[in-house]
């Protein structure tokens, strides 16, 4: 993707996050300790788009599939997936808000094609199509569902995984984190346990390689 697009896509970031749309009540107040912060951020069984070896810098992404202001953000992540390959781990963690209609939906089939390894197909085929279901006030089920057939999945197992009782604790383990960290709204991007104020791609670039140096 060229950096006009990019730079587009931040742009349209900045003007949806502003609009406020994508808030989450019920924020709590407890300030996190440095330690809870660590730990929170991301935890051993999140999951990772892209790993580093080195796993010095660790970008993570609390999102809503739903949320025009990931959608927006999406290409910007890939863009950097690709430029800090091997570099750079990248971790995407469930956010969904409750005022949108299918976000629960979405990241209850994200979590069911992970059970089958198929995390990250499946995160882009949401964020990819997202303009075709998104914002909808009648669920969109149907299209998750056909969402795992076009990948081939076991139905039976996708369908158990999709109700089973952990995939809820899952995402709620997610949101909780989320919580405790402070977050408000999606997407939210920590670097390591810092929080990044996404303001421009250059500026993101520049946090992501301060890290790096450090």
């Amino acid at each position: 993707m060229t950096d006009t697009k990019i730079a587009i896509a931040v742009g349209l970031l900045v003007l949806v996050s502003i609009g406020g749309v994508f808030t989450f009540q019920g924020l709590s107040k407890d300030e996190p300790s440095a330690g809870s912060v660590r730990e929170a951020v991301v935890r051993a069984d999140s999951h990772h788009l892209s790993t580093a070896e080195d796993g010095k810098v660790t970008l993570v992404e609390f999102l809503d599939f739903e949320c025009e202001a990931c959608g927006a953000a999406y290409p910007l992540v890939e863009q950097l997936r690709e430029k800090y390959e091997g570099r750079v781990t990248f971790v995407a963690r469930y956010f969904p808000v409750p005022s949108h209609r299918n976000a629960e939906n979405a990241a209850h089939a994200v979590e069911a094609a992970a059970r089958q390894g198929e995390f990250e197909e499946m995160y882009q085929r949401m964020f990819e199509t997202q303009r075709e279901w998104g914002e909808a006030r009648e669920t969109k089920l149907d299209v998750f569902v056909g969402f795992a057939e076009d990948l081939g999945l076991d139905m039976d197992q996708f369908m158990r995984d999709f109700n089973d009782p952990r995939t809820i604790e899952r995402i709620t383990a997610d949101k909780d984190a989320a919580l405790q960290l402070g977050v408000q709204g999606t997407p939210t991007l920590f670097i390591n346990e810092q929080l990044v104020q996404l303001e421009s791609l250059d500026q993101l670039k520049a946090d992501i390689e301060a890290a790096l140096a450090a």
